[in-house]
C-alpha cells in the first residue's frame, strides 16, 4: 500500500536558522562582549590601563550596542534581517581586529564602541527571526538554543585565550583579538549562505503553524495597550540587564579579593558558569513554551535572587558553588523568553521593533548596573551591598513578572 508523503518536511529549515543563530550569538555577544573579561588583564598591563579606563571600555561597548538597538527596527525594515545580521557581524569582525592593533586607551574605546554597535545590529534581527520561523508553542525552545551561544563562547574563550597568552607572552592578547575577529568573519560568511528571512522563501510554513493558522501568525496582534505592555516588559528586561551584568562583572573579583580564591580557581569558576549556562536558554525556553512565559520568568528571577543573596550574605565558600550554579542555569533564559514573548503578544511582523524597544530598557540596565555596584563597593569597601542591591532588583523582577497578562492568542 502506497504511503502518502507528508506536507511538512521531517526536518524543518527553522532548525538551521536556530543553529546559525547560535553561531551569531557566539560571535556578536560571546566573542564581542563576554571574551573581554578574559582579555582585559593582559591588555591592561600592556597598554597601562587603570581600572576606571577598563570600566569605560566595557561601558563603551554597551553604549554602542544601545545605539544599534535604537535604529535596528528601522534598519531591519530597510535592509531585511539577513543583510543587517551580515553587516553587523562584519563590523564586529573588523573592529575586533582593529582592537588587536590598538596603541592605547582611546584606540580600544573607539573600536570597541563599534564592536558593540555591530553586536546590537546582529543580535536584534536574529532574535526577531524566531517569531517568523516558529509558532508560539516552539518559540521559547528555539530562542533558548540561540542564546546558549553566549555560554559556548565563554567556555571557548576561557580555554583558548590563556593558551594563546601562554604561547605568545605579553602581546598574546593581540593574537586573541585577531583570532576571535577572524572567527566572527567566518560566521558572517556562514550567515550569507544559510540565513533566510522568511519560511515562504523556501516554500515552508513556520514550524508549528498550519496553513489555516498562517495568516494569523503573520498579522499584527492588536494589543489594546501595546505601549503599556512594552514598558512593562521593558522594565522586566531592565531588571535582568541591571543585575546579571553586576554578577558577570564582579563575581571573579569578589571571589579573589574578598574570599581569597586564587585567580586560577576563580577562572575555573567562570568556565563552569559558561558550561552550566549553555543549558539555561533551552531549558527555561522550553519550560516557558509548556507552562507560559510568566511563571518561568518568575522562577528564573527567584533563582537569581538566591544567587545574589548567597554572595551578599557572605555564606561559607562552599555556597559560592551553589550561587554560580543558580546564576548560570538561568542567565541566558530571560533573553530567550522575552524574544518569544514579544512574538506572542504583538505578532511576528512587529517582533523586531518590539524586541528592539524592550532591549533599550535592558541596555540602560546594563550600563547603570556595574556603575552603581562599583560606587557601592568603593563606599563600603566590599561588594556585599552591590549583590544585595542586585537581589532587591531581581525581587522586583519577580513581582513585575507576576503581573504580566496572558497573550490574547493564548487566552482564547
Amino acid at each position: 500500500m502506497r504511503q502518502t508523503v507528508p506536507s511538512t518536511p521531517r526536518f524543518h529549515y527553522g532548525w538551521v536558522i536556530v543553529a546559525t543563530g547560535t553561531l551569531i550569538i557566539v560571535a556578536c555577544l560571546g566573542f564581542g562582549r563576554f571574551a573581554l573579561g578574559m582579555l582585559l588583564p593582559a591588555m591592561g598591563t600592556s597598554l597601562s590601563l587603570d581600572y576606571a579606563q577598563m570600566g569605560v571600555i566595557s561601558t563603551g561597548n554597551f553604549v554602542g550596542y544601545l545605539a544599534a538597538v535604537l535604529v535596528s527596527g528601522l534598519m531591519a525594515s530597510r535592509l531585511g534581517e539577513k543583510r543587517l545580521i551580515v553587516a553587523g557581524l562584519t563590523l564586529v569582525a573588523c573592529s575586533m581586529v582593529a582592537v588587536s592593533q590598538a596603541r592605547g586607551f582611546w584606540d580600544v574605546l573607539i573600536f570597541y564602541v563599534f564592536t558593540g554597535f555591530g553586536a546590537g545590529a546582529a543580535n536584534i534581527p536574529i532574535m526577531a527571526l524566531v517569531a517568523h520561523w516558529f509558532g508560539r508553542a516552539q518559540r521559547g525552545r528555539a530562542a533558548g538554543f540561540i542564546v546558549s551561544g553566549s555560554g559556548l563562547a565563554i567556555l571557548f574563550s576561557g580555554w583558548v585565550i590563556p593558551l594563546i597568552n601562554g604561547h605568545m607572552g605579553s602581546e598574546g592578547w593581540r593574537w586573541s583579538w585577531m583570532l576571535l575577529g577572524a572567527l566572527v568573519c567566518v560566521i558572517a560568511v556562514i550567515c550569507v549562505i544559510l540565513i533566510r528571512n522568511r519560511p515562504a522563501e523556501m516554500g515552508l510554513h513556520p514550524l508549528g503553524v498550519t496553513a489555516q493558522q498562517r495568516g494569523s501568525h503573520h498579522q499584527d496582534v492588536h494589543h489594546p495597550h501595546a505601549g503599556r505592555l512594552l514598558i512593562h516588559m521593558g522594565m522586566i528586561y531592565f531588571a535582568f540587564g541591571f543585575t546579571y551584568v553586576i554578577y558577570a562583572t564582579f563575581i571573579v573579583t569578589t571571589l579573589v579579593q574578598e574570599r581569597g580564591f586564587s585567580e586560577a580557581l576563580a577562572g575555573q569558576f567562570w568556565m563552569w558558569v559558561g558550561l552550566v549556562s549553555i543549558f539555561s536558554g533551552p531549558l527555561f525556553g522550553t519550560l516557558s513554551d509548556r507552562f507560559g512565559r510568566k511563571p518561568v520568568l518568575m522562577m528564573v528571577f527567584m533563582l537569581h535572587t538566591l544567587a545574589y543573596l548567597i554572595i551578599a550574605l557572605r555564606l561559607p565558600d562552599s555556597f559560592a558553588y551553589l550561587s554560580i550554579f543558580l546564576w548560570g542555569i538561568g542567565v541566558w533564559s530571560i533573553p530567550s523568553i522575552m524574544a518569544a514573548a514579544v512574538g506572542d503578544y504583538l505578532g511576528a511582523d512587529r517582533a523586531a521593533a518590539a524586541f528592539g524597544t524592550i532591549t533599550l530598557f535592558f541596555g540602560v540596565g546594563q550600563i547603570a548596573g556595574p556603575g552603581l555596584a562599583g560606587v557601592l563597593a568603593d563606599y563600603n569597601d566590599s561588594f556585599a551591598w552591590s549583590f544585595a542591591m542586585a537581589a532587591g532588583v531581581t525581587t522586583l523582577g519577580v513581582i513585575m513578572s507576576s503581573t504580566l497578562r496572558r497573550p490574547e492568542a493564548e487566552a482564547r
